[in-house]
């Protein structure tokens, strides 16, 4: 997958032998190049030779009165946060080591950008080997804002980001926004849900808005009316619920080393549920409430897309209180039909023994 998701840099990684990620001068280059602190017209001499001098050296140690010698403040902090990233990245020894050290220390200094663009990167090491366009589609959830939308009975899942500019703009960037605000009709951005007849052109788009122009269906359980009222209820084959899982599962056996299955359910009837985990911020908040036993009005029901069963191979790894127990996961949306899957809370509460 050399060829795909290049603006992370996950091409100038190099795998050390744990199988993490290091960083090598190219990564830190196409940083450089990045929009946040390429070069512009305004840039003042200072800044042109400090990021002359870091694309020849990437690592060079860089003094407080170069980056005070800068003219543009909002310049100077872009290259303070990059400095700060390149440091921890360094330090750590990897993308993955510095990703847990952030998250696991409660007060992550890194914008969510920084972050993010991490993530990517550290998908493509876990799918290295995988060929399926759901399960990397459904990897983006990891890293990218997801806009809900419920069409038909089905749950279909978009890039927040791509969606919002293809609204704007009809796909055309600014002279389409100038269009759209004069009142000029234009012919409606292609967007489609992922499906085996252009799984293969969702590989094919590089970069661009069409790089996240796929919507994914997250509709897990199928429903068909046959005669007489009967209801033929079948799992989705190609369902972006059953993708999520296989991405997490193998996220957490990338970072923890410990094997375990996820798998989709429609709602939790356990007398022994013991643990549970959201894998973003307003499921978070539902699950806890459930396990509390408080009802849920309608409304929030409807923010929960899914629940999912994970459970550990090997019961050893888990501590002794919940040794055997499934840990159930949730993912919901928020009042706005937004979701922002955050990857970390599987690797920080799940009920690991210290050995694990």
């Amino acid at each position: 997958m050399l060829n795909f998701w290049t603006s992370c840099g996950h091409q100038h990684l190099s795998r050390n032998e744990r199988g993490w990620m290091s960083a090598t001068p190219d990564y830190w280059r196409l940083w450089l190049e990045r929009p946040e602190l390429a070069l512009v017209e305004e840039s003042c001499k200072a800044e042109k030779r400090l990021h002359q001098a870091l694309l020849d050296a990437p690592l060079m140690q860089v003094t407080p009165a170069q980056l005070k010698a800068f003219k543009d403040d909002d310049a100077r902090e872009n290259y303070e946060l990059f400095l700060r990233f390149r440091d921890d990245v360094k330090s750590a020894g990897s993308l993955e080591a510095a990703y847990m050290a952030w998250q696991k220390s409660g007060n992550i200094q890194m914008p969510p950008l920084f972050i993010d663009v991490v993530v990517q990167a550290i998908v493509c090491n876990v799918l290295a080997e995988v060929q399926d366009a759901w399960v990397w589609r459904a990897a983006e959830l990891l890293f990218r804002r997801q806009r809900i939308t419920i069409e038909g009975g089905r749950v279909l899942s978009g890039d927040s980001d791509t969606l919002d500019s293809l609204k704007a703009t009809g796909g055309l960037g600014e002279m389409g926004r100038l269009l759209m605000e004069g009142g000029a009709p234009l012919k409606a951005v292609d967007v489609k849900v992922l499906h085996p007849d252009n799984a293969e052109r969702y590989f094919a788009q590089r970069e661009g808005l069409g790089r996240y122009a796929f919507l994914l269906d997250m509709t897990h359980e199928l429903q068909n009316e046959l005669p007489h009222g009967l209801i033929l209820s079948m799992v989705n084959a190609r369902s972006g619920l059953k993708a999520l899982s296989s991405v997490l599962a193998l996220w957490v056996q990338h970072f923890l080393g410990v094997s375990v299955s996820i798998e989709p359910v429609q709602k939790v009837d356990d007398p022994a549920w013991r643990w549970h985990v959201g894998l973003d911020v307003t499921a978070t908040a539902l699950l806890n409430d459930l396990y509390q036993g408080v009802e849920l009005d309608a409304k929030r029901q409807q923010q929960l897309i899914s629940l999912f069963k994970l459970r550990f191979a090997n019961p050893d790894d888990m501590r002794a209180d919940v040794r055997g127990k499934v840990v159930y996961l949730g993912l919901a949306m928020n009042e706005q039909g937004l979701l922002k899957l955050k990857p970390q809370n599987l690797l920080l509460n799940l009920p690991l023994t210290l050995a694990a």
